[in-house]
């Protein structure tokens, strides 16, 4: 049996153009060949977008759509799609048609046929972004990559993943997650796809200049405790200062030449004041993020789910092998695994073989 392939795909108020979005994916897909299904999660959105897929589902029988309790951030709703997924691959994409899906039969490729594990579609150009914005994604990754040692420059989620990464990424306990920046974590072998970010197929970025900063914030925190040594750094810093300035007081003071000190001192509090609040300020990141993994609630709350057809797909028995090696994979998750098996090629003989697979390219379309 053919390998089948799993499109997840985030949206949150895209009823503007999410028809003509979803007919696009699914005319791509089906070029594919393959079994495949498209699983859109509607992440809490106020317009009718849950409305739409409930009109969409008899005209594309591949559809399953959820719809989360409410927005819980795309971070949750890619989560939510990846636990939905059945294929032997995963693709994410977003629902404004920004990642093309032409590309799609190449990733596919890559995945199939030259094995990657991972193929990641970068972007060449950031299309009708502000300066500002561009500058602002510049510098982000640059510090990413400073603090954490991993490079995420021109990225983007729109990846396909193997089973096996999915089930790795799955298995991960921390509940704040940054998927662009845990992919490349996981370490299996990887291969990029540049393209060209085309405009979007309607309505506009529903990112806010704050949105942004907070996610650049909690990606950092979660992956890096370098911005902890700040504080470290700038206790020394300011040891080192305290020393100095002491010297050169005993000097003045045993010279005669003392100088009346109230402007100094009235600076130094103004500087080791800002320097104590920054620092309260970096320590309580890290304690907010704690005490959300100690909380331990629900990455996401499911209201509503439309399923396929059952007699859509043809179901795939599942061997013994698999189903342990599944219940292995599963043990690290905190929350049940809605994942249905009705799209795997889990025989032996449509399996594809592990291999040993570390290197990295990068691949034009």
């Amino acid at each position: 049996m053919t390998p089948a392939i799993s499109i997840v795909i985030p949206a949150y108020d895209e009823a503007s153009h999410l028809e003509t979005s979803l007919h696009e994916i699914h005319r791509h897909a089906a070029a594919l060949e393959r079994p495949f299904e498209l699983i859109v999660v509607d992440d809490g959105s106020c317009d009718a977008t849950w409305s739409i897929l409930h009109q969409l589902a008899p005209a594309i029988p591949e559809l399953r759509a959820l719809s989360l309790a409410r927005n819980f951030g795309k971070e949750a709703a890619i989560r939510a799609g990846l636990e939905a997924a059945g294929g032997d691959a995963v693709v994410v994409m977003d629902s404004d048609l920004q990642h093309p899906p032409h590309l799609l039969p190449r990733m596919v490729e890559l995945w199939h046929v030259r094995n990657y594990m991972v193929v990641s579609a970068i972007k060449q150009h950031r299309g009708g972004e502000s300066l500002v914005s561009r500058f602002a994604a510049k510098s982000f990754y640059r510090a990413f990559a400073q603090l954490t040692g991993t490079a995420l420059k021109a990225s983007s989620d729109y990846k396909l993943l193997d089973r096996t990464v999915v089930d790795a990424y799955l298995a991960l306990p921390e509940r704040n997650t940054f998927f662009r920046g845990l992919v490349p974590w996981l370490g299996y072998s990887e291969v990029t796809l540049p393209f060209m970010v085309p405009d979007r197929a309607g309505g506009h970025s529903k990112w806010s200049p704050l949105q942004l900063l907070r996610l650049a914030a909690d990606g950092i925190v979660s992956f890096s405790s370098a911005p902890l040594q700040f504080v470290t750094i700038a206790g020394l810093g300011f040891l080192a200062f305290a020393v100095i300035l002491a010297v050169h007081t005993i000097i003045t003071k045993l010279t005669g030449a003392a100088a009346e000190g109230f402007p100094t001192v009235i600076l130094l509090m103004l500087i080791t004041s800002s320097i104590t609040m920054l620092s309260l300020g970096i320590v309580g990141q890290y304690v907010a993020k704690i005490y959300e993994e100690i909380k331990a609630r629900p990455r996401y709350l499911l209201k509503a789910e439309i399923r396929p057809t059952p007699a859509t797909f043809q179901v795939t028995a599942q061997t013994p092998a698999r189903e342990a090696e599944r219940e292995q994979s599963a043990a690290g998750m905190t929350l049940r695994s809605a994942t249905p098996n009705h799209l795997r090629s889990d025989t032996p003989q449509n399996r594809r073989p592990s291999q040993d697979r570390h290197s990295a390219a990068s691949l034009d379309p």
